[in-house]
């Protein structure tokens, strides 16, 4: 069994791609039996994303993305109204992703950091992981971390791993786990394949980040949580470690870390 640990079900070019019961059997199909959807613009996606995780064994996270973070009605919700939101929903499991992205700039770095810092205060007083996405920040995130509980108050995930030997030791040192996307199989990843050796088993995870990073033999195609099976396979024989026993690590590790899934998790 593999579990998807990020992944955007209410991207449009998902719901183009197939209807949500389509889309679960697809992984079913693949031995994906769980799912965790990403929230990046609350203000717009919740009642999606409510509706989403009706479905058995399908979580969400609550959070901005860095992207989004300069986004008005973003920057009106309280930290009060995501520790709310989150307390009174038993499949609300993570907060995040957030961040901070200044490869694209999409949003003005001292909203990000605001947007950041604000998510972090949440996952302390909410006591839920938090989703780290990180691009071309790798030091100032490091920073903002460290001054924002890391590896005391504050655990979680540096999702879609594709930064430095660096920052992955920081993120391990804090307690954190690292979460390799179809990224890892790229033809010209081979910093990341290295990386991914040096990362204790039980701090790893698997995720599509779907729709997006469609991992080999996919490329190119619309990625979907499915395809997580074929990261997760890539990985096993890249670390030497047969394929069930890596799903069942990776499967243990995302329950580790989000705790509040194994309350609402039907197994079949």
């Amino acid at each position: 069994m593999w579990i998807d640990s990020h992944c955007h079900l209410n991207h449009p070019k998902l719901q183009e791609a197939g209807a949500l019961a389509e889309i679960i059997q697809k992984a079913e199909a693949h031995q994906v039996d769980a799912m965790l959807t990403i929230s990046c613009r609350p203000t717009e996606e919740l009642p999606v994303l409510e509706k989403l995780i009706e479905q058995p064994n399908i979580w969400m996270s609550l959070g901005t993305h860095p992207h989004d973070s300069g986004k008005h009605a973003e920057k009106e919700l309280s930290a009060d109204w995501f520790i709310n939101k989150a307390n009174e929903n038993s499949k609300i499991i993570a907060i995040g992703e957030t961040g901070l992205d200044y490869h694209y700039d999409f949003s003005p770095r001292d909203d990000q950091f605001v947007a950041f810092r604000k998510q972090l205060a949440v996952a302390r007083a909410t006591k839920l992981p938090v989703i780290i996405h990180a691009r071309e920040a790798d030091e100032d995130i490091i920073k903002v971390l460290k001054e924002e509980g890391a590896g005391t108050t504050v655990t979680g995930v540096m999702h879609s791993f594709s930064s430095s030997a660096w920052m992955a030791q920081e993120a391990l040192d804090f307690g954190f786990y690292i979460s390799f996307s179809g990224m890892v199989t790229f033809k010209n990843a081979d910093e990341l394949r290295a990386i991914a050796k040096t990362v204790p088993l039980d701090r790893i995870l698997v995720e599509t980040d779907a729709p997006y990073l469609a991992p080999e033999p996919m490329r190119g195609k619309t990625n979907e949580p499915a395809f997580v099976s074929h990261t997760g396979k890539f990985l096993a024989d890249h670390l030497g470690i047969e394929e069930k026993e890596f799903a069942r690590i990776t499967t243990e590790n995302f329950f580790k870390l989000f705790p509040k899934a194994q309350d609402t998790w039907q197994q079949s």
